[in-house]
């Protein structure tokens, strides 16, 4: 029997609500009998719709509830407090007896799996999903806030010291490890859905064009630009896929330019149906300021669609280039100009999106991503050998 002990900091109910349900994202390839998700909320989700995610295992769910108020608990994150904290996670772990110890986190969820680890010599895999000097640190505003994360580090720099592997899903993760001199890593880029993208194989426009953006509307990714293109592009049809703050103000910007018949803003959408409908569209084009490459922009590249998107302020992507991505200036002329010549220019466009799709399955594939995770977990279970 293979058991896998799987600590996370989101809610699950909030992954259920938004359609972010991944075929055995957390149980690989089927590799484990059991898997046990200890999530450090309060959380009550469906169970049988969290089943998915751990394919045929017998699936348990239990809390050890973080929140705000740990700070202030553990009297600004010391270790000794944060222990007594950690200690039904610990007392959990000798009951599962899990092969190994998986973190989605660089924080706390990391911080309980190292202490595990220590505690009970059980091995610990940690993935970071941002990289917290980027999307943290340097967002700091207030003297608080950078006090704050300057306590957090120490907690982090254990916690990842302490994980037998930590897996970056994205290049622009590792300069923040090499900071903090953590050697133990591998990039391992995210699972995306097995089942439901569809190869787009028909590079011919719609009529009218139709444009497709996906991902949380906030001032980082906002889309405002783009709708303001689709102002000039009479032929285009917009549809955005995703909530956020944004979502209301975005709303209005829509309905102030007349554009109600060419833009449509969708709140949620579940992500098989979502990744079933991406080949039927003619673009995609997003704007974002993270130092990261998206699962929505890896689905769009693995679908095969030719993908605009900006020129980030600071360090560019890494996986990035313009022999598979069209990058452009956030900015209305900068999204109208490729839009356009995306329209104009039939054999560009059905080569950019042959590139993209090339490029996504030499690297990102679904089915590769998760054998990626199945084999990095057998190098630690028992009689592995390499």
């Amino acid at each position: 029997m293979k058991k896998l002990l799987v600590v996370i900091i989101d809610k699950l109910s909030s992954l259920i609500k938004k359609g972010e349900i991944t075929e055995r994202y957390y149980n690989p390839d089927d590799l484990f009998d059991e898997v046990h998700i200890l999530m450090l909320n309060n959380d009550s989700p469906d169970k049988a719709r969290v089943q998915k995610m751990v394919g045929r295992a017998k699936l348990s769910i239990s809390n050890l509830p973080a929140g705000k108020a740990l700070f202030l608990i553990s009297l600004g994150w010391q270790k000794w407090a944060l222990n007594i904290w950690a200690k039904p996670a610990i007392e959990l772990a000798q009951i599962f007896q899990p092969n190994i110890i998986r973190c989605h986190g660089h924080l706390l969820s990391a911080y309980v799996g190292a202490l595990i680890h220590n505690s009970l010599n059980i091995p610990c895999i940690t993935s970071l999903h941002i990289n917290p000097d980027e999307d943290v640190k340097n967002r700091a505003a207030t003297v608080i806030q950078k006090f704050i994360c300057k306590l957090e580090e120490r907690v982090e720099k254990w916690a990842l010291t302490n994980a037998d592997l930590v897996l970056p899903v994205y290049q622009s993760i590792i300069p923040y490890l090499q900071r903090l001199g953590i050697s133990n890593f591998e990039v391992a880029y995210n699972a995306i859905n097995p089942a439901f993208l569809q190869k787009k194989t028909d590079y011919k426009l719609h009529n009218p064009v139709k444009i497709v953006s996906v991902g949380r509307l906030f001032n980082l990714k906002n889309p405002e630009n783009i709708i303001l293109a689709i102002k000039k592009l009479p032929n285009v049809h917009f549809t955005s896929f995703g909530d956020g703050p944004y979502f209301e103000y975005l709303q209005k910007l829509v309905i102030q330019n007349h554009l109600t018949n060419q833009v449509k803003l969708i709140p949620a959408l579940s992500n098989d149906k979502l990744c079933s409908m991406l080949a039927k569209f003619d673009i995609f084009a997003v704007h974002t300021e993270h130092w990261e490459i998206s699962k929505s922009v890896l689905e769009s590249m693995l679908t095969g669609l030719p993908t605009i998107i900006n020129h980030r302020t600071g360090q560019p992507v890494p996986e990035f280039n313009d022999t598979f991505v069209y990058l452009v200036e956030n900015s209305v002329d900068g999204y109208f100009n490729a839009i356009r010549n995306l329209i104009e220019n039939g054999a560009l466009r059905e080569k950019l999106g042959r590139n993209a799709f090339n490029q996504a399955h030499k690297y990102w594939a679904p089915a590769q991503t998760e054998l990626n995770y199945a084999n990095i977990y057998r190098r630690f279970l028992p009689g592995y050998v390499a």
